[in-house]
């Protein structure tokens, strides 16, 4: 990471916690010493009055706490309750709070329930033993995500043009994409998306799995608006809680394709590209439902772009199997996932610049990092493009897999 970036994220982390005064989590656990443990290391945010902490033993209690207080904003809840489960809670909960969002606590390795809780709502989950770095990583999101849901409901009454509420679903597609990369033993990721004025619904998102692998996603919902963004956010949770508990790519993409389908009145769809990345081996595997190619760029700048697994865009067919295929990286390979905001971008002449254009670049300075190797993918479309009015979200994610 360069320095500026660190200073981006220092900048924007700052800016999150004067958004996040007088935020309220209910923290839902059955075991005692849980509560003065969170008490004694989140004391600087309680301090601060970042946000609070009210406790409940189990979904009874929970249910009752949320009828009473208004102010509640979060839920954060272990699984394994006596009286009500957390699987249970999540069903309960919109019937009390339709707008307050859930984070599941489980037993690492525990990812039947995981998924499960995924596909109930649960806006993401943390595993047992609890890092409280990490913890403070997804309350951080998780309200961001609540904060920008908040404007989106209290504008949309009030539009009285298109592009107001486009500007509310730019806000909550930016909400969900991840600002901290995930590093580990073997390779390093960064991805960043550019919206367009009229926003496609692009995403892309980052999942440590079991054995040390890596999900990657990158997505891009059709239509647009705030129902879009709904949209968006629905097929975020779901491939999240299908990543952690199918073992395989194409089972990720069938099982959310099905649900989607299940209750998909607006007709709308969404493109996938879904990998696992195995960094004791150096396999790469992934599915495709509608996406681009990735493009594989060796260390000494040649490239391929890998075949496609022929899926179609999730959420239109019923009863679909994905395909998968798979693809072992060497030390200093990397691979990049772009969406169509990339391809298709247009210069003044309205030609699209397809992806011949980004391996001709790296085939001249191939590619160093994650980070600028993203940038550059971006740069090179700046530079096609010109003076020409950018009409798509771009989204690059960059894999490496380091030496």
């Amino acid at each position: 990471m360069t320095t500026d970036v660190s200073s981006e994220n220092t900048e924007q982390t700052e800016e999150l916690q004067d958004d996040q005064q007088g935020y309220k989590i209910l923290v839902v656990d059955d075991e005692p010493d849980l509560e003065p443990l969170v008490r004694q290391r989140m004391r600087r945010e309680i301090r601060s009055g970042r946000y609070s902490f009210v406790f409940a033993h189990n979904g009874v209690e929970a249910l009752k706490e949320l009828e009473d207080d208004d102010d509640i904003d979060m839920v954060l809840s272990d699984i394994n309750m006596p009286q009500m489960d957390g699987l249970t809670l999540l069903q309960e909960i919109p019937k009390a709070k339709p707008n307050v969002r859930s984070v599941i606590i489980s037993a690492y390795g525990d990812m039947q329930n995981i998924r499960t809780a995924m596909n109930r709502g649960a806006f993401d989950f943390i595993t047992k033993p609890v890092d409280f770095d990490d913890l403070r990583v997804t309350i951080d999101r998780t309200l961001r995500h609540i904060q920008e849901l908040r404007d989106a409901l209290s504008v949309r009454d009030r539009l009285v043009a298109i592009q107001n509420e486009l500007d509310v679903a730019k806000n909550m597609q930016q909400s969900i994409l991840p600002t901290v990369f995930p590093t580990g033993a073997g390779y390093s990721v960064y991805g960043t998306m550019r919206p367009a004025r009229n926003i496609g619904g692009d995403f892309f998102d980052l999942m440590r799995l079991q054995f040390d692998r890596i999900g990657l996603v990158v997505a891009d919902v059709s239509d647009k608006g705030v129902a879009a963004g709904l949209f968006m956010m629905s097929s975020r949770t779901l491939l999240k809680g299908a990543a952690v508990g199918k073992g395989h790519p194409g089972e990720v993409l069938t099982e959310v394709n099905s649900l989607l389908v299940e209750d998909n009145e607006t007709g709308m769809f969404v493109t996938v590209l879904y990998s696992v990345f195995d960094p004791r081996s150096g396999r790469l595997t992934y599915a495709s439902g509608g996406e681009n190619p990735p493009v594989l760029v060796r260390a000494d700048g040649s490239s391929e772009e890998l075949p496609l697994t022929q899926g179609i865009v999730l959420g239109v067919a019923p009863e679909y199997e994905y395909m998968e295929n798979s693809v072992d990286l060497a030390p200093g390979d990397s691979v990049i996932f772009v969406t169509d905001g990339v391809t298709e971008a247009m210069n003044e002449a309205q030609e699209p610049m397809g992806i011949q254009r980004v391996r001709d670049h790296f085939a001249q300075s191939p590619p160093k990092d994650p980070e600028s190797t993203a940038l550059a993918v971006i740069d090179v479309i700046k530079e096609f493009a010109g003076t020409a009015a950018q009409h798509d979200d771009i989204t690059c994610l960059v894999l490496r897999r380091d030496d």
